[in-house]
């Protein structure tokens, strides 16, 4: 329980420790058995921070000890929901149904 206390203390300083201009664009949601789940608020994080994963493993590993964090998993932001229209039909695919 030691390293989900430290990690919680990661998860409040999370701009601090991957600096203020990456922090204003993730949050870390989870943390179980080594692997580390951050969401971006667009894909273009999304694909910065996976380039970044390497680099931050290892300042993670400095903060709590060397194999804390084995992975970042980075997922993009949530899907929005497309409202459905008063000439929608019924069956359709929304928008996609003329491409293909």
């Amino acid at each position: 329980w030691e390293l989900e206390l430290r990690m919680r203390g990661v998860f409040a300083r999370w701009p601090e420790l991957v600096g203020p201009e990456v922090g204003a664009h993730t949050t870390p949601e989870t943390f179980v058995e080594g692997k580390l789940v951050v969401r971006t608020d667009s894909t273009a994080w999304a694909t910065q921070l996976t380039l970044l994963a390497p680099t931050l493993v290892r300042r993670l590993n400095e903060e709590l000890g060397d194999g804390s964090v084995t992975v970042i998993d980075v997922l993009g932001p949530h899907a929005a929901n497309r409202p459905k229209g008063r000439l929608r039909t019924r069956d359709s695919r929304g928008p996609r149904d003329t491409y293909g």
